[in-house]
């Protein structure tokens, strides 16, 4: 009985020491510190409205709310006066490594803002200094910031400067540090102390908003445009961190944490998300080599000559024995050098003997090439000129008969003057590509180009039949550049052709040509009622000197190839459906592909 009596008194007493010790702790007010980068008055309209929403949501515990400055914070925090703090990511990866805090939460700018891309740096000048356009033109400027230890209001943009070839610790720019609140650096721009000062991403926005700052009197340097919310000049990196100190009571850090994701948008928009990923921000600061990464500047040269001296002295004796095995190498190489001299001139003679045998062979090539384009200029001139002696023969039989009408001999004429510039133009283009020059090329409607060719082609063959020509609705307004007598001739060989296969056939049918649109290019498909062609022979349609026509040259199809291919399109034969009959295709791109292309060729 006696020590049942004495265990229940101990445990009455632990339990006493315990309800005293957590009424302590609950009646301690929880301790928040924030950063105060637009000073104490500014910093107390700030975050007032924090603290109440925050107080309303924290039932039974009243908030301390103080304003630090990066240094003062830092020291409150050794000191344990702070069970918060919420600061800028930059000061909370430096006190996460010397204090131990730990975020909790990261600020977000609005509701559909990523908390990982909210901080940035906007670098401002004055309107009028067109000599300073971009973050380049910084050099030999000074630059104006709050602190050296600034995240927004400094070190960003200093590893951005960085990237381009700029570093303010060497002078380019030169820091001016005018201290806290941020508002200092835009009265050192206005009064022309900087040429250029460094504020936090939408301060210039706010002080515009509030009217402390003319609308267009401050620019900023080198805008980035995949940034909506404000003007800055720098890559965004996360919000603001709400972090616990390392001895604050886990379940206090919780109810924290909770009443602040409960919290509404403030007036600004800003809210409060889960903690953000700090790893850019960590890479920034090991990138400048500060806060947590500065033992990366320390350069201990004596204890590293004490700790590797042995290996100093083996690596200089291994330069040494490789400098004289270098000299060594070298003599050998000058002799070598001499020996090969005779070889590399029998060399040399052995290459020009080389080079003039490839010049005969060039010389063989063009003629070959010569001989080819007679049979192409024959081929293709037997159209134009057979045009105008038709032209010809009918205006001698309507004389002959009295027929004879001013308008029918002006239609005449004029038939006769464009043929007789086709037959130019192609002795034109034969000698262009004989001197390896790019015919002029146009913009033109395909579909005008089908009604030229079909008229011409009616009108200069007695008999032929009607080309019927069908435009889709989605052909309307389309536009090909090309150069149009090359067009023409391409059309005028596949209704030669087809009209060639239709009286074979002894079919008096139309000849069909549709135009239509597929994506970036319109496709010309002329389709004749021929007796057609078996697979065999149609793949070998577009050879060079094949044909199927006991009087043929075998070049129309080939040639037809070659322009289609030249203007960045492709021609093709299919068995029509139903039959009989072929159908030929070809393709040419729209303007902007024909441009695209055009490109690829230069």
């Amino acid at each position: 009985m006696r020590f049942l009596f004495r265990s229940c008194v101990a445990l009455l007493t632990m339990m006493l020491f315990a309800l005293a010790a957590w009424g302590g702790e609950a009646s301690r007010p929880v301790r928040i510190g924030v950063l105060a980068w637009q000073g104490l008055e500014e910093a107390e309209i700030r975050w007032s409205s924090l603290m109440s929403e925050l107080q309303d949501r924290l039932p039974g515990r009243s908030l301390a709310l103080r304003h630090f400055d990066l240094a003062g914070m830092a020291a409150a925090l050794r000191a344990g006066e702070l069970d918060f703090v919420v600061t800028n990511p930059g000061h909370y990866v430096f006190l996460e490594a010397e204090s131990g805090v730990s975020r909790i939460a990261t600020l977000m700018a609005d509701a559909s803002t990523d908390p990982a891309h909210v901080v940035g740096s906007a670098v401002v000048v004055l309107d009028e200094r067109r000599d300073i356009a971009a973050l380049a033109d910084l050099k030999g400027r000074t630059l104006a910031a709050v602190s050296p230890d600034a995240f927004g209001g400094y070190q960003v943009v200093w590893a951005e400067l960085r990237r381009l070839g700029l570093d303010p610790e060497q002078g380019q720019p030169r820091p001016v540090f005018t201290d806290f609140p941020m508002s200092k650096v835009v009265e050192a721009v206005l009064n022309g102390d900087a040429d250029a000062g460094v504020l936090r991403a939408c301060l210039l926005e706010s002080l515009e908003q509030e009217g402390a700052l003319r609308p267009g009197q401050l620019r900023v340097l080198s805008p980035r445009a995949e940034v909506q919310r404000c003007r800055v000049s720098s890559r965004l990196y996360p919000g603001w961190a709400f972090a616990a100190a390392r001895d604050t009571p886990p379940a206090l850090s919780r109810d924290v944490l909770v009443a602040l994701l409960s919290l509404s948008p403030d007036a600004a928009g800003q809210s409060w998300s889960v903690p953000a990923d700090y790893h850019p921000v960590h890479e920034l600061l090991q990138e400048l080599q500060i806060g947590p990464y500065a033992f990366l500047r320390e350069t201990a040269w004596q204890s590293l000559w004490e700790r590797y001296w042995a290996w100093a002295c083996g690596v200089v004796l291994m330069l040494l024995a490789w400098g004289a095995y270098t000299l060594h190498v070298e003599h050998l190489v000058q002799r070598r050098t001499r020996e090969l001299t005779q070889v590399m001139d029998a060399r040399q003679r052995l290459e020009a003997q080389v080079r003039e045998g490839r010049q005969q062979m060039d010389h063989l090539s063009r003629l070959s090439i010569l001989g080819e384009l007679s049979g192409t200029l024959a081929h293709e001139l037997n159209q134009p000129l057979a045009a105008i002696g038709n032209y010809a023969r009918s205006l001698l039989r309507r004389q002959d008969s009295g027929t004879l009408a001013p308008a029918a001999l002006r239609q005449a004429a004029e038939e006769i003057a464009s043929e007789s510039e086709r037959a130019a133009g192609i002795l034109g283009g034969i000698r262009a590509f004989a001197r390896k020059r790019n015919r002029v090329r146009e913009a033109h409607d395909p579909a005008a180009l089908v009604r030229d060719a079909s008229r011409l082609f009616e009108g200069m063959l007695p008999g032929v039949v009607e080309v019927k020509f069908r435009a889709d609705a989605e052909a309307a307004g389309m536009s090909v550049w090309v150069d149009p007598l090359q067009i023409q001739q391409v059309l005028l060989n596949l209704f030669k052709n087809a009209w060639d296969a239709q009286q074979a056939a002894g079919s008096d049918v139309p000849i069909e040509v549709s135009l239509t649109r597929s994506g970036d290019r319109c496709i010309v498909a002329v389709r004749d009622h021929g007796p057609g062609l078996p697979p065999d022979l149609l793949a070998r349609l577009f050879e060079a000197f094949f044909t199927t026509k006991p009087d043929g040259l075998g070049l129309g199809l080939s040639i037809c190839k070659t322009i289609v291919e030249a203007h960045g399109g492709e021609i093709d034969a299919i068995v029509a459906e139903p039959g009989p009959g072929l159908v030929f295709r070809f393709t040419l791109p729209l303007i902007d592909a024909a441009a695209a292309v055009a490109r690829e060729i230069s």
